[in-house]
Order: structure tokens, then C-alpha cells, then sequence
């Protein structure tokens, strides 16, 4: 897979991973700032670090479980590996300046 290969790839991960919300803010995870990475490797294997609004967050059982779901339904994903952390904290100041303005924080 070719570097152009890959950016295209990871545009469709974006736009995929954009139709995940976290329950409790209405707003999708990636414009919520909770993707920290995403990386693609030669074989098409997506892998993604992420983390969650809280360690208590409700959804933290289902939600790793989604976004790999969502992700490995793109054509041409091999596989994906979800990785979440909590370092370095989410705070408000990681969401995308839609997400805050949707969210009233301006």
C-alpha cells in the first residue's frame, strides 16, 4: 500500500469513525477529540488509539467494540486494533472547534 493508498484510507476511517457518539455528549468521537491516532500499515491493518471521555464512562465496554466494527467495514481494511489509553487525559480543550461551538462552549 502506497502512501496516497493510505491517506485515502484513512479520509474513509474519519469519515467512519464520525457516525460514533458517545451517549452522553452529542457529538461524534472524532470531532469529540477522543482519537488520538490512526495509523496504517502496509497490509491495510488500521490501528487506532483512543481513549474515553472518563474511565467510568458508560459506554467503555461497547464502544472499543463499535469503532472496530465501523472501521473493519470499510473495503480494503484488513483488520483493526484499538488501543485505549488515558494518557494523556481528555479534557473539552481536545474537541474540534465545530464540537465546541455545537456544544456552546464559544
Amino acid at each position: 500500500m502506497n502512501s496516497f493508498d493510505k491517506i485515502i484510507l484513512e479520509q474513509k476511517v474519519i469519515e467512519k469513525l464520525k457516525n460514533c457518539y458517545d451517549p452522553e455528549i452529542p457529538i461524534d468521537i472524532y470531532e469529540l477529540g477522543l482519537i488520538y491516532e490512526i495509523k496504517i500499515d502496509d497490509n491495510s491493518n488500521v490501528y487506532i488509539k483512543m481513549t474515553l471521555t472518563s474511565p467510568a464512562c458508560p459506554v467503555a465496554g461497547s464502544l472499543p467494540g463499535e469503532v472496530k466494527n465501523k472501521v473493519k467495514s470499510i473495503e480494503g481494511v484488513n483488520d483493526v486494533f484499538v488501543d485505549i489509553v488515558f494518557d494523556p487525559p481528555w479534557n473539552k480543550d481536545m474537541m474540534s472547534d465545530a464540537a465546541k461551538l455545537e456544544l456552546g462552549f464559544f
